[in-house]
């Protein structure tokens, strides 16, 4: 009985670690794809935030908060997390059809002619990321993965073994970290100021992704008005840091 009880704690061990193995190696993965390091270009958008604060309407850390949080709980709750789970849903099942509609929907709800093309370059950077990293299906896939950057990226989750909740933190907290770093320059924060933003705001993600990802479709959609003003007069902004 001894004996077979070893077997037993042996058995578990080698059918149980591989996955243990293969989770950690999923949440490594995920690291390197919203990695700052990762070449998509993110960190060149401000997504409005320059010309906001240009004129005045984010002054402080206070207003910064405000700004990024209300855009959390309206665009990343009801259009991009919903939008990503549809994604690697179709991944998934290979259903490339539904790959190419749900991008084109998410590309759609774009207000500006600049947050279109910030979508489509971070698609493309990262499309051709995946296919040069041999990315099962990112090669014979790309007309299907290039209209936003969710589309690559749920592609890689799925294929990668990246489970959808924290494949969809992940996304959030990657949007997160660009803002606050473009936040940093432009407000200007301090660094541990944007630090200390970024706790904050971060602490929010869990709970939104929980409630974005039981988001029926006659529900996906988010209007940020001040966002989208800004968006578009950042387009034509006399002096800028970041890309139009």
């Amino acid at each position: 009985m001894a004996s077979m009880a070893v077997v037993m704690r042996m058995d578990t061990r080698m059918v149980t670690e591989p996955g243990r193995q293969g989770l950690a190696l999923a949440r490594l993965r995920l690291m390197q794809l919203v990695s700052p390091a990762l070449p998509v270009g993110g960190f060149t958008y401000s997504q409005g935030m320059e010309y906001a604060i240009e004129v005045g309407w984010i002054e402080d850390k206070a207003a910064m908060q405000d700004w990024l949080q209300g855009l959390i709980e309206d665009g990343l709750c009801h259009l991009d997390i919903p939008i990503l789970a549809r994604l690697y849903h179709a991944c998934m099942a290979r259903d490339t059809a539904a790959l190419a509609r749900w991008g084109q929907y998410l590309l759609a709800a774009r207000e500006t002619a600049e947050l279109r093309t910030e979508e489509r370059q971070r698609a493309r950077a990262l499309t051709r990321l995946i296919i040069d990293l041999e990315l099962e299906d990112a090669a014979p896939w790309e007309d299907y993965l290039r209209h936003c950057q969710a589309s690559p990226f749920a592609l890689a989750s799925v294929r990668w073994g990246i489970p959808l909740p924290e494949a969809a933190n992940g996304y959030a907290w990657s949007w997160l970290e660009n803002m606050v770093a473009a936040a940093v320059k432009l407000v200007p924060l301090g660094q541990t100021d944007g630090q200390a933003l970024q706790l904050r705001l971060a602490e929010r993600l869990p709970a939104m992704v929980e409630r974005a990802l039981v988001i029926g479709d006659d529900e996906i959609g988010a209007s940020a008005t001040r966002m989208a003003i800004a968006s578009s007069l950042h387009e034509t902004q006399y002096t800028r840091l970041f890309r139009s």
